[in-house]
């Protein structure tokens, strides 16, 4: 017996129109709660959405982007370690001190 019930509820009655539900129906307590229900949501997310969201996750890709383009430059290391050593020889020493004084 709940079945036929069930069917009558869900069904439109002859040369009417099919209706579930109405917004007649909901209160606006229910609007009141249903929004304060998705505030809390959002408070509760709000660290994880502006990290993904946020000006600090911007400057991150952006920075991230940028770091993708750079590319290491490699240059003749004999001619690299041949500059340092003549830098290093040409740096004064304890030894040069020690013989002015």
């Amino acid at each position: 017996m709940t079945n036929v019930v069930l069917t009558r509820a869900l069904s439109a009655p002859v040369g009417g129109r099919f209706s579930v539900g109405s917004m007649d129906l909901v209160s606006w307590l229910s609007l009141a709660l249903l929004v304060c229900g998705v505030a809390v949501v959002v408070g509760a997310e709000w660290p994880r959405l502006s990290e993904r969201l946020g000006a600090e996750a911007r400057r991150k890709r952006e920075r991230a982007r940028r770091k993708s383009q750079l590319r290491v430059l490699r240059s003749e290391t004999d001619e690299f370690a041949a500059s340092v050593e003549r830098d290093l020889d040409q740096l004064p020493t304890i030894e040069d001190y020690d013989r002015r004084n």
